[in-house]
């Protein structure tokens, strides 16, 4: 294993995973740099301020000058870089931060990372640097009823957040290309499971219904997602870091094709069982069908056979057993919930709901 990992956007949902993966199961340092944004909380890290692998550095990806100090203090041996703004709904409402951070701020570390790896001496510790890359299937667009994203799929994305991320993926490769850094990087399905911001659909569900209040489902509920548990997507992370190929793309699925509304009602029946309301309804009785996110994509499916055969990764969660734990957790970590939404104010806010253009 790598001696020091910087590990950008360490706070997040899926950055935090990651370090508890790293830490938990490798000897290695690990540098956590985030900027602590609304979906970067500190309650999410604060297990990890004890262990003597561990630092952390808040730092904007942006800021180039802060981020080239952290890696020559640090000297890593990889990057792991997760920092990015991720949800669609606030990408259309207001694009620009997803330019900033996910398009500029990936330039930055990777011209960061090119500079310290040519004042490296040749030899053991810059052939085996590695510059992790982490994306989304949603740069690939749609899928119909039929078919599967493989690494080999056009880029098609259809919402600023998907568009910012594949212009990403684009420099990550250019840069791999044209000044040989030694990049890999993957794209995955939807994740899901503890410490994720409350704006995303099953943090979203599980509050509403404990609320008893509306719980809003897109359109008909019909858009259709792969599911992944977050700790294995931590555990794929790592792998493709340590064994990936230099240039190449793994795509990390789950495997777990649902409907918006199956996971509605796979949510709610878990609650029906663990937490029943007080009025003795089911919670399904709560769903409100609102109007459809715009160019919300109808399909995401992911074909994760390539990490499967050179890696020999894939998940150990199953859907229901993923979302078993998911629900628990929640439900047991209510203050953690409370604390982000109310700071944040997210409570009953509907994000991503701009007309386009000509519409009334």
């Amino acid at each position: 294993m790598n001696n020091t990992v910087i590990v950008t956007g360490g706070a997040g949902f899926i950055g935090s995973a990651v370090i508890r993966h790293l830490l938990d199961q490798f000897d290695t340092n690990v540098v956590n740099l985030d900027k602590l944004t609304y979906a970067g909380n500190e309650a999410t890290i604060a297990g990890f301020a004890g262990n003597s692998r561990y630092s952390f550095e808040k730092c904007d990806i942006c800021d180039r000058s802060a981020v080239a100090r952290i890696f020559q203090h640090y000297q890593p041996q990889a990057v792991m870089h997760l920092a990015a703004e991720s949800h669609v709904d606030r990408s259309i409402d207001g694009p620009w931060e997803f330019v900033n951070t996910n398009i500029i701020g990936t330039y930055n570390l990777l011209e960061i990372t090119r500079e310290y790896l040519d004042k490296l001496p040749a030899g053991q510790d810059r052939e085996k640097f590695r510059f992790h890359h982490i994306s989304t299937d949603e740069v690939f667009g749609t899928l119909g009823e039929q078919g599967l994203f493989t690494e080999d799929s056009p880029y098609q994305p259809n919402s600023p957040y998907s568009a910012s991320k594949a212009s990403s993926d684009h420099l990550v490769r250019a840069w791999n290309e044209t000044f040989g850094l030694p990049v890999v990087l993957s794209n995955c399905s939807n994740n899901y499971g503890p410490y994720q911001y409350p704006e995303k659909l099953l943090p979203v569900i599980i509050f509403k219904a404990t609320s008893q209040q509306a719980i809003p489902v897109y359109g008909t509920g019909s858009n259709i997602r792969d599911w992944l548990y977050v700790d294995d997507h931590a555990a794929a992370l790592v792998r493709i870091m340590l064994h990936g190929k230099i240039g190449r793309s793994y795509n990390v699925g789950g495997n777990e094709e649902r409907t918006n509304l199956d996971v509605v009602n796979t949510v709610c029946k878990i609650l029906d069982r663990l937490q029943p309301a007080a009025d003795g309804k089911p919670y399904v009785s709560l769903v409100e069908y609102v109007t459809d996110r715009p160019g919300h994509d109808f399909r995401y499916a992911i074909d994760a056979s390539r990490i499967k055969q050179e890696l020999n990764w894939e998940p150990a969660e199953t859907f229901e057993s993923g979302m078993q734990k998911t629900v628990q957790w929640y439900l047991d970590n209510q203050a953690w919930v409370d604390a982000v939404q109310a700071s944040n104010d997210l409570r009953g806010h509907r994000l991503g709901s701009v007309k386009r253009a000509g519409e009334r």
